[in-house]
């Protein structure tokens, strides 16, 4: 069937299927992955303080490119103030239902996140569901766009695996979807989600992607999407059953998380959103 027809019958334009997406710049690459490690060190940097970093390291750049930028990766600063990861205004949003919650057992809580990588000449997209009693990473998907594919396929992995009380998110667009909120619903999972400018409000999960990159992602080069996928795969496998944590006693998540040991430190308590404004407390094992 010829293109003109195929354009007609799904009504898109005919020049749209000739399209060649423009590989980014050596630059725009250089930026983002800077950006992204600046963050990854101090989460608290918004655009202003980034722009200011970026510029003293020579970087020819404004404020409003790096904004633009950030919301591209899905990041932000964690203050108070006008959230980056932008919900639809349409979908619901749910309440933050674990301040002063006791975490005492794996499926009790678990987040999901999305991360930014970096590969040689490019970039992808990590998101992973992380059990918080255990720090067990239930599942994850990796993926070259924001699209909201991978992130259901990394849940509908957890939920072969189990089922949690309570399922804790930002409030992007990816977890105010229908499409996410009803696979949720369906089996009867209470939504969480964080407060508006409160990242932190997903601590644990914002530690893991602070673990990936240091002793993972900054230590190699990834040339290709499927090294990027192969090396992270042995990553997680490597921090879920063989790198001890110290708030687990030197257990790891996998043992925990299966039953193989039990914990047996007291629970201790602890601030899981990163500030002393009275944001609430959680109770939990103490950070890894």
């Amino acid at each position: 069937m010829p293109l003109s027809v195929q354009a007609d019958l799904l009504s898109i334009s005919r020049s749209s299927l000739y399209y060649q997406p423009e590989a980014p710049t050596p630059e725009e690459v250089a930026l983002r992955h800077r950006i992204d490690e600046l963050y990854t060190r101090w989460p608290f940097y918004g655009s202003r303080k980034i722009t200011v970093s970026l510029r003293r390291e020579g970087f020819s750049i404004n404020r409003k490119r790096v904004q633009g930028c950030m919301r591209q990766m899905g990041i932000a600063g964690v203050c108070p103030g006008p959230n980056l990861s932008k919900r639809n205004l349409e979908h619901q949003v749910y309440p933050y239902l674990l301040r002063g919650l006791l975490v005492e057992a794996p499926n009790q809580v678990w987040g999901i996140d999305i991360t930014y990588i970096r590969l040689e000449s490019g970039w992808m997209y990590l998101v992973a569901v992380l059990d918080w009693f255990s720090r067990y990473v239930v599942s994850w998907e990796l993926d070259q766009t924001l699209g909201i594919p991978f992130v259901l396929a990394a849940v509908d992995k957890a939920l072969e695996i189990g089922v949690p009380t309570i399922w804790n998110s930002d409030q992007g667009s990816h977890f105010t979807s229908p499409l996410y909120i009803d696979r949720l619903k369906e089996r009867e999972i209470r939504i969480s989600m964080d407060g508006k400018g409160r990242a932190l409000d997903n601590i644990f999960t914002e530690r893991l992607w602070r673990s990936v990159k240091y002793e993972e992602v900054y230590l190699n080069s990834y040339d290709s999407p499927r090294m990027a996928r192969r090396r992270l795969g042995e990553y997680l496998q490597f921090y879920n059953e063989v790198r001890p944590h110290q708030s687990l006693s030197d257990r790891t998540p996998a043992e925990i998380y299966h039953g193989k040991v039990s914990l047996a430190l007291p629970l201790k308590k602890q601030d899981n959103t990163g500030n002393a404004g009275g944001q609430g407390q959680a109770f939990g094992p103490s950070e890894p």
